[in-house]
């Protein structure tokens, strides 16, 4: 008991030690928070003065820059504002200006105005005096007048009605006498502006078609190599001959000429047919009637192609469209054909760009001039099948294949066989005269030509009067000079009809002959 009293009185001290040491050591915890709290405060209120201090200085250094800035805006503002004072001022001084010279401008025509209606007020009065002058002069002139009529009336002793009728026909008299003198001014000038005109359309439609003319020959002519191939030509007895004249339709004419064998036949295209159906088989040199059979179909079938392509190659040179490929063949046939030697293809693409040249200068549709001057010869590719003459047959032909009214007429009419219902017709006339009438154009011999020449000259020089007669335009026309004091202006158109109906009469020609008769009268004085 006693040491469990003891052991607690122990205890009880140790708890009581215990406790008074952990009181002293949570005073000197305390003690020592207190102490670094000061320590912590101190720092802190030096740290918080230090910041009012930084931030006083910032604050000062900010009003001060926000002062500097908002002077220099100011001043800025300030300069902006007297620019735009400045410029409103140069404004307005400028609408000053202008407005002072508007009102000057208005003041001086204000004053011309005014000086215009002075002058048309005194204007107006002159004219009123003037009118009122005028009223009495005429008043006194129809008071004069009528006192002279009376006086003449009085001394002619005739009735007003009498010498109206009189003064008509005084008048109608002059009247038809300077209307006859004004018809026979306008036709003489028409007919020699006509002439002029007419002359240079056709000198400037030759200038500009130029084309080459040579004179194609009508026989055809195959080279045989030698007079062996002759005889094979001719066969046993004559039958390859036999055979190849009755598949062509042609006449072989072998004779002693030798190296030529001579095709002859009214039709070019089965004459062409049987030249290169000839050569072919001299070629071959398998010459019998079946060989010749073949060779001449293939031949035929040939030609059949040939002559369409040049028919198409004819209308694409003209440069035409529209034409109908059944008539292409006729137009490639006309390649084959002459007319005096000249080829009448050739000839109809000459006529139809001579025709456009033409009917341009006369404001007309050139393009249907060319296909009129293309077609107008078409019958000569048919005649042989056709009842007729080649423009009755031409215009038949082209009127199935719906051509224009205009080409039908050209056709029928450019020989002068149908009367002329369009502008057309006489041109086609014109150019194909134009076309054939060239020298070399067709076929006629140097010395005719110039015989026929020479002929036109003595006609011409075997009237009296005459001093000199030139044929020129290839015989075309004739140009006379007389003698002037021979033959005077009422007989030189005379004497022009005359040497005209003497060409008529003793002269066959194509086409026409212009009679051109010269009086030249010279007067020559010297100043002495």
């Amino acid at each position: 008991m006693a040491s469990v009293n003891f052991i607690m009185a122990s205890a009880s001290s140790y708890i009581i030690t215990a406790f008074l040491a952990a009181a002293a050591g949570i005073v000197a915890l305390v003690v020592f928070q207190i102490i670094v709290g000061r320590g912590r405060l101190k720092m802190a209120s030096q740290q918080a003065q230090k910041i009012v201090e930084e931030a006083e200085a910032k604050a000062d250094t900010m009003v001060k820059t926000a002062q500097v800035e908002a002077k220099a805006e100011a001043i800025q503002r300030r300069e902006e504002f007297e620019q735009e004072t400045s410029k409103v001022r140069d404004e307005l001084r400028e609408l000053e200006r202008h407005l002072t010279k508007r009102e000057d401008t208005v003041d001086r025509k204000w004053e011309t105005v005014t000086r215009k209606e002075q002058d048309l007020e005194h204007r107006e009065k002159s004219i009123s005096r003037k009118e009122h002058d005028l009223n009495n002069k005429d008043q006194q002139l129809t008071k004069t007048l009528e006192e002279q009529r009376a006086q003449l009336l009085r001394i002619a002793n005739i009735t007003p009605d009498e010498a109206k009728e009189i003064l008509l026909k005084r008048i109608e008299g002059e009247v038809a006498h300077e209307a006859s003198r004004l018809i026979e001014k306008t036709i003489t000038t028409a007919q020699e502006e006509a002439a002029t005109r007419s002359r240079e359309i056709t000198l400037n439609a030759i200038q500009r078609y130029a084309a080459g003319h040579t004179c194609d020959s009508t026989v055809s002519t195959v080279d045989i190599p030698s007079d062996e191939m002759k005889g094979r030509v001719i066969g046993r007895e004559g039958r390859n001959i036999r055979a190849f004249e009755k598949s062509t339709g042609v006449d072989v004419i072998i004779d002693d000429t030798p190296g030529v064998v001579v095709v002859s036949a009214f039709d070019p295209i089965r004459r062409e047919v049987a030249r290169l159906s000839l050569e072919k088989l001299i070629q071959d040199g398998r010459i019998h009637p079946a060989r010749i059979e073949d060779v001449v179909t293939e031949t035929q079938k040939e030609m059949d192609e040939n002559v369409f392509q040049i028919g198409k190659r004819a209308v694409l040179e003209v440069n035409l469209s529209g034409i109908s490929n059944k008539l292409l063949p006729y137009i490639g046939r006309l390649n084959y054909r002459t007319s005096y030697g000249q080829n009448v293809l050739r000839h109809s693409i000459e006529v139809a760009f001579l025709a456009q040249v033409m009917a341009e200068e006369l404001d007309l549709d050139g393009e249907l001039a060319r296909r009129c001057g293309l077609l107008h010869d078409i019958g000569k590719a048919a005649d042989h099948e056709m009842e007729g003459g080649h423009p009755a047959i031409g215009a038949e032909l082209v009127k199935k294949f719906n051509e224009k009214p205009e080409i039908i007429n050209a056709i029928a009419g450019h020989h002068g066989d149908t009367p002329a219902t369009s502008p057309y017709t006489p041109l086609i006339a014109a150019a194909d005269a134009m076309s054939a009438s060239r020298p070399g154009a067709r076929r006629e011999t140097l010395e005719r030509y110039i015989k026929r020449l020479e002929n036109l000259e003595n006609i011409a020089t075997g009237f009296s009067g005459i001093r000199q007669a030139y044929a020129i335009q290839a015989g075309r026309e004739i140009r006379v000079i007389v003698d002037p004091e021979s033959v005077d202006d009422a007989s030189a158109w005379k004497t022009a009809r005359d040497i005209a109906q003497k060409i008529e009469d003793e002269l066959t020609y194509p086409g026409e002959v212009k009679v051109t008769l010269l009086r030249e009268v010279r007067c020559v004085e010297y100043a002495r």
